[in-house]
């Protein structure tokens, strides 16, 4: 019973579960290269869902980092289109991605307007600034240089880049919101804004630096996405954000703030990164495999808030039990 009432173990087995029974099917799959190339597939995807995380963690939610992606991707094939040279545009991209992520965070914290509509509206704002910048033209992978292509599928110790890049994020934020002051506020934030007050915590700032990471990854993951696939475009990851936010909801992290983990985020996007990258492989129709991920989507949300339901106070019994 304790087994089942630790979310990361019941989740990491059911992606275990899911990996042995693919493996009947096509036994390649767990072959150790195709495994590395799961995770480094699923790279972007735990990413963003840590920036999301930490945001969800402190009552808000960041429906825009798709967007931001794509705009720093777009702006960081641009500047490599201008002979900048790749240290420099890592550090705008990033930089971008978290200037963004204030925007959103300052919107909230000072006009005091529910994360979902700042970040519905800065979806499309960031959007249309990738057409009003290249007229809705795509950079394509002669229009970029060897350099900028090759740095996330560059191998350092057996992994790529880009996968290195996920893990190095997931012990940075992992020791963040473990060991720090900072990371202690997420949680009293989302889980008892009043009480984080008169603990001296300033709410709407710290939401706002929740806003400031989820951005500064989103940036660095639209250089490592552009550069991966090597195109640039408006649409680049359109919808992606709700795969984001789904890893987030399947990982355990409550909706409603305060509770959660890396941990269950990055297992959650594994979830979703072995269901994308599997069912294909045994002949399952893309149709088929939204229809999945969405019912692990309910099947989690129904999971958290049965775990989480208080058993309420009988003030009165009935006459037949007295």
């Amino acid at each position: 019973m304790s087994f089942l009432k630790n979310r990361e173990a019941v989740l990491a087995f059911a992606i275990l579960l899911l990996i042995a029974l693919v493996a009947t099917r096509f036994p390649a799959f767990v072959r150790p290269a195709n495994l590395i190339n799961v995770f480094n597939d699923t790279s972007p995807l735990i990413l963003l869902a840590i920036g999301q995380m930490i945001v969800i963690l402190t009552k808000c939610i960041d429906l825009s980092v798709a967007a931001i992606l794509a705009l720093c991707g777009m702006i960081a094939a641009l500047l490599n289109g201008a002979g900048v040279p790749l240290p420099l545009i890592l550090a705008l991209a990033v930089a971008l991605g978290a200037a963004l992520g204030a925007i959103n965070g300052l919107l909230v914290w000072k006009l005091g307007i529910p994360s979902i509509v700042v970040t519905l509206g800065t979806m499309t704002i960031y959007r249309g600034t990738i057409f009003l910048l290249t007229n809705g033209a795509w950079v394509n992978a002669h229009q970029m240089t060897d350099g900028f292509k090759a740095l996330p599928r560059t191998i350092l110790l057996g992994l790529p880049v880009m996968s290195w890049t996920a893990i190095a994020a997931i012990a940075l934020f992992t020791i963040l919101l473990t060991r720090t002051p900072l990371g202690r506020s997420f949680y009293a934030v989302g889980g008892n804004p009043h009480a984080a007050v008169y603990a001296g915590i300033n709410v709407g700032r710290t939401q706002c630096i929740a806003f400031i990471i989820s951005g500064a990854l989103a940036g660095l993951t639209g250089y490592l996405w552009v550069a991966r696939y090597a195109v640039a475009y408006v649409d680049i990851a359109d919808g992606f954000e709700l795969s984001v936010v789904a890893a987030c909801v399947i990982g355990g992290i409550a909706i409603a703030g305060g509770a959660g983990s890396v941990a269950g985020a990055v297992l959650g996007a594994l979830f979703l990164g072995v269901i994308n990258n599997a069912l294909p492989v045994v002949g399952i129709s893309p149709f088929w495999q939204m229809a999945i991920s969405g019912t692990a989507i309910v099947l989690a949300v129904a999971f958290n808030s049965a775990r989480n339901r208080q058993p309420g106070r009988i003030i009165l019994k009935p006459a037949e039990a007295r």
